[in-house]
């Protein structure tokens, strides 16, 4: 008979030592933090940036395009690093993976900031961009799930949404950092400036930040549920094969689950910008501006949205959040109607962090909560890297194309769709709130 989470806490896990809660919740928060300070630096430089340095001999509308597109490029490298990550997290531990990745993604970082502009090399800037953009997604996408079950493995059954906040609230703590840095430089440097080098100033800077997440990490322990499975000898040799054989429906639902957010997120933020400072009138470091007190709120709502799912159900909570995005997607537009429209703009980032976060705290819980011990590195990170393939890989681009061929009303068009599907999903998913986490 199987038995409760708690008992199985109870009775196995003691003779397993575990990192201090404090441990813990530094070591995956402070990752993500620095993983997503780099991964926004290129966002926030692809939107403000990118067009003029490496795609100047195109028009305004195509180079913001290709832009774009480069910064999706990293959304195609992450499954093919979650079958890397996945592989070794799921046979090797969680720890030694988690070290590996944001070396990856720091390497791949400081060298975008010494990448020559077109005026310099001609098209081998933007082949060189898109190859580190590439080796980018390969160390962001082993690292979230990584944190999440580093965080959630270590957690009480009735705290493991809370746990799995931890580095979720990464996410805008790096994008507030990595904007932040933005706002100052282009207040202190002159445009021309920023475009010279400014804009390479972030890139570099994430070097310190890695070494600060590298001591933190090497000094975790595997965790204990990670060690049990060891113990019982319940690891797989060859963890995507058996994923795929045996939870290949998980994987669907919880892709489909999860892409709408993507697309919300990187439309509030990447799109946004770009959108806002050449057709709406704001200056880059006006919108940043807005952008960072949105953040806050985000933030919030990561962990108010986790306490309540782990008390009312994930199901709950991101059902209804899913709902209200589909709203959203059909309302937003109209908000960014007239020139420098402040009070439109508030609501258009207010409304949609509002539901962002909603959507992006409890899934920190929810995407690990779909597999067992032996394939859930695998299988959260195959998830969740899936769905950064559908959600956000082209919706910065498709949205501008969406607006320059059918007009602004049709901005949204696409995460409506991603908004239904997941509802849909979610409809034939069961509450994971009460799963045994050690099976």
């Amino acid at each position: 008979m199987d038995v409760t989470n708690d008992q199985a806490r109870s009775t196995t896990l003691p003779k397993f030592k575990a990192d201090p809660v404090k441990t813990v919740i530094l070591a995956s928060l402070m990752g993500t933090a620095i993983e997503f300070f780099d991964f926004y630096a290129y966002g926030t430089a692809s939107a403000a940036y990118f067009p003029s340095i490496f795609f100047p001999q195109m028009t305004p509308l195509l180079a913001t395009i290709l832009s774009l597109l480069t910064f999706g490029v990293a959304f195609v490298a992450r499954p093919v690093d979650s079958f890397l990550f996945g592989h070794f997290g799921d046979q090797l531990g969680r720890k030694r993976t988690l070290v590996v990745s944001l070396m990856v993604m720091g390497v791949a970082t400081v060298a975008i900031g010494f990448i020559p502009s077109y005026n310099s090399i001609g098209v081998w800037g933007a082949l060189l961009l898109c190859l580190c953009r590439f080796v980018q997604g390969i160390g962001l996408g082993g690292e979230w799930s990584g944190a999440v079950l580093v965080a959630t493995e270590n957690a009480p059954a009735d705290k493991r949404a809370l746990y799995g906040a931890f580095p979720e609230v990464g996410a805008p703590i790096g994008f507030f950092l990595c904007n932040g840095l933005f706002f100052v430089l282009e207040n202190v440097l002159t445009p021309a400036q920023m475009t010279s080098f400014g804009w390479r100033i972030p890139f570099w800077a994430s070097s310190v930040l890695v070494f600060i997440g590298l001591y933190v990490r090497r000094r975790l322990q595997e965790t204990p549920l990670f060690k049990l499975a060891q113990e019982q000898d319940n690891t797989t040799k060859s963890p995507l094969k058996e994923v795929f054989k045996s939870n290949w429906r998980e994987i669907a639902k919880g892709t489909f689950i999860m892409g709408a957010t993507y697309a919300l997120f990187f439309t509030l933020t990447t799109w946004s910008l770009s959108y806002a400072t050449t057709s709406l009138g704001f200056s880059h470091s006006e919108f940043l501006l807005l952008l960072m007190g949105a953040i806050v709120e985000f933030a919030a709502l990561i962990m108010l949205t986790s306490i309540l799912a782990d008390k009312i159900g994930r199901k709950k909570v991101l059902l209804t959040a899913s709902v209200a995005l589909v709203v959203y997607s059909l309302v937003f537009p109209y908000f960014l109607e007239g020139q420098h429209n402040m009070f439109g703009m508030l609501l258009f980032l207010g409304l949609g962090f509002l539901v962002m976060g909603s959507l992006y705290g409890p899934v920190g819980a929810v995407l690990p909560e779909l597999f067992p011990t032996k394939v859930r590195y695998s299988g959260a990170g195959i998830t969740y890297n899936l769905a950064a393939v559908v959600g956000a890989a082209v919706a910065p681009s498709i949205t501008t194309w969406l607006i320059a061929e059918y007009g602004l009303h049709s901005a949204g068009y696409y995460m409506l769709a991603l908004a239904v599907v997941s509802v849909v999903a979610w409809l034939l998913t069961k509450e994971t709130k009460d799963v045994d986490y050690t099976k």
